[in-house]
């Protein structure tokens, strides 16, 4: 990141899948973070006027030279094509690729458990590898994990399966602590990030 992208907005977009149909499935826990932020910003989404997807502006981090102007947005376009709206609203906000982070379901990774990272591959992850394909792969990764599926079931059935019982018990305080990396993230960098929320 160049001394000329430190006032750059950031985009911070929690993928998942539109519909209610989706609504409470692991997949869609990207969707889950965004909504939450969009709470603590008091904003509401809204359609992008020049992209398939949801959108709220707003600032992230305490008033003053320490808050971030941000865009988070939502993908209405299916996670497999997310990569479309997302280099479409970089370029229209003027964003910075480095300033976009991508808010994803995590499959090696425990449930609850967060890993925030810069650049990588896609783990085998269709937004992730919509969005790499369309912008390359130096963007910022809030990565959730969900676990792998139990016994035989397939990795398409279980990340379009909702959360089980037990896991929402535990779900909100882990999104919770999903939306606070974020926006840790975007206010104090990746190293404090991490270290604050790596697990």
């Amino acid at each position: 990141m160049t001394t000329d992208d430190a006032g750059a907005p950031w985009l911070v977009v929690g993928l998942g899948n539109p519909g209610p149909g989706y609504a409470g499935n692991r997949h869609n826990v990207g969707f889950m973070v965004a909504d939450l932020l969009a709470e603590r910003m008091a904003g509401k989404f809204k359609r992008a006027a020049k992209a398939q997807a949801q959108v709220v502006e707003g600032r992230i981090g305490p008033a003053g030279p320490g808050s971030r102007r941000v865009i988070l947005a939502k993908p209405m376009s299916y996670m497999n094509l997310s990569g479309g709206p997302v280099v479409a609203l970089r370029d229209f906000y003027k964003v910075p690729t480095a300033h976009v982070v991508a808010v994803h379901d995590e499959l090696d990774i425990d449930f609850g458990a967060l890993r925030l990272k810069l650049g990588g591959g896609d783990n085998g992850h269709n937004g992730l590898k919509s969005m790499t394909k369309a912008m390359g792969s130096d963007y910022h990764r809030v990565r959730f994990g969900i676990g792998r599926p139990p016994g035989r079931m397939q990795v398409a059935d279980f990340v379009l399966k909702d959360f089980s019982g037990a896991e929402r018990k535990e779900l909100d305080y882990f999104v919770d602590r999903g939306a606070d990396a974020v926006e840790c993230l975007v206010t104090e960098g990746l190293e404090r990030a991490q270290s604050a929320y790596n697990s």
